[in-house]
């Protein structure tokens, strides 16, 4: 008896073996049903990519902002196209220029129809060569513009948008001292010729130690009040932080 158990309670095991081996088998072929869906979703989105770069690559340049939209194509900034410079152009005279317009920018010609090639007529000569109005440059306030002779100071100057010219739009360039800290020449003058005599034009002009001069001298007896009045009426006395009269 003690034998047959032991054979049934083996046979039994044997059974049971077998039962979780099919089942592990079919967890096996279940799991590797997500497992084969997900490599097809990567590999779905990998043979998408490109469409990603594609977009990536339609993204609106920041110059487009700048560019007037169905304008003339002759009337466009600088920055919203490309010319081929012809520096064989005489110099003062008047030149054509091979142009085309940047990717995303949309001009029409004079009969409305749009067109990407199209030539603009320029005066043959640099940037740095226009005329004072034709850029705008940096001010300085640490130049005195009274002085002998007159301070330079390094400004850098950037052409302005519908003004088209050979070279670089944005350049250096030595400049006089032409800043004004708001002082009035009428004032002073006015106030040299009345209350001259007690230093108030000197005192206005921020000169506090010449004021303080001509009121306890009572003007140097008159004769610096004269020569104030002179030397504001001319110009050559200025405000003491070494601006330009308004």
């Amino acid at each position: 008896r003690a034998l047959r158990g032991i054979c049934g309670a083996a046979l039994f095991l044997s059974q049971l073996s077998v039962l979780s081996g099919r089942a592990g088998s079919l967890m096996m072929t279940k799991l590797s049903q997500p497992q084969s869906t997900l490599a097809k979703s990567l590999t779905s989105t990998s043979t998408n990519a490109p469409y990603f770069k594609a977009f990536e690559s339609t993204e609106i340049p920041p110059y487009v902002t700048n560019c007037p939209s169905n304008g003339l194509c002759s009337r466009l900034p600088p920055d919203c196209m490309t010319c081929n410079t012809n520096y064989s152009c005489i110099y003062g005279k008047t030149a054509t220029f091979d142009c085309k317009v940047k990717p995303h920018v949309h001009c029409v010609d004079e009969n409305n129809h749009e067109q990407e090639n199209f030539t603009i007529n320029m005066t043959c000569q640099f940037c740095w060569q226009l005329a004072t109005s034709d850029y705008v440059c940096t001010n300085s306030t640490n130049c005195m513009t009274v002085s002998c002779p007159r301070q330079r100071y390094n400004a850098t100057c950037t052409v302005r948008d519908h003004i088209h010219c050979l070279g670089n739009r944005v350049f250096p360039k030595m400049l006089y001292c032409n800043w004004t800290g708001g002082y009035k020449w009428s004032t002073a003058l006015a106030l040299s010729i009345t209350l001259g005599g007690f230093g108030a034009d000197r005192f206005y002009l921020g000169q506090w130690r010449e004021g303080l001069g001509k009121l306890f001298s009572f003007g140097g007896l008159g004769i610096w009040t004269l020569i104030d009045v002179l030397l504001i009426g001319v110009g050559y006395v200025g405000p003491a932080d070494g601006s330009l009269y308004i």
